[in-house]
């Protein structure tokens, strides 16, 4: 009787994030390129369009191997609609701050998902 093993596939991690904190991020180990040349972090500089962040978002979000997506704050304001509209419990978004940028808790889309849930308002 053969055993049957079932490969399981871990997730990744993902970041959308300035040149600092993607660095980080890849220093600790995410970093990660699919067999389509696809990677599992964005770099945002000052004068990437809001339609490449939007996409990555996107991206991200919409893919089986991906089980949370970094992103930082300042650059989820640039796409703030497109954050609070995501809803799925997988991947989860987490925003995190930079460390040029002041970090605002009320603005934090999970924070805010929180406090509805807990009938705290937004």
């Amino acid at each position: 009787m053969q055993s049957q093993t079932k490969t399981k596939r871990t997730k990744l991690l993902s970041v959308i994030g300035d040149e600092d904190t993607v660095c980080g991020f890849l220093l600790a180990g995410i970093g990660e390129v699919n067999q389509h040349k696809e990677s599992n972090y964005f770099v945002v500089k000052k004068d990437t369009p809001v339609s490449a962040i939007e996409e990555t978002f996107k991206r991200f979000t919409s893919s089986e191997d991906i089980a949370v997506v970094i992103i930082n704050q300042h650059v989820a304001e640039k796409i703030r609609d497109l954050v609070y509209s995501y809803r799925a419990p997988i991947p989860a978004v987490l925003e995190i701050p930079s460390k040029d940028q002041p970090y605002d808790l009320s603005q934090d889309s999970t924070v805010k998902r929180v406090r509805q849930m807990l009938g705290l308002g937004a």
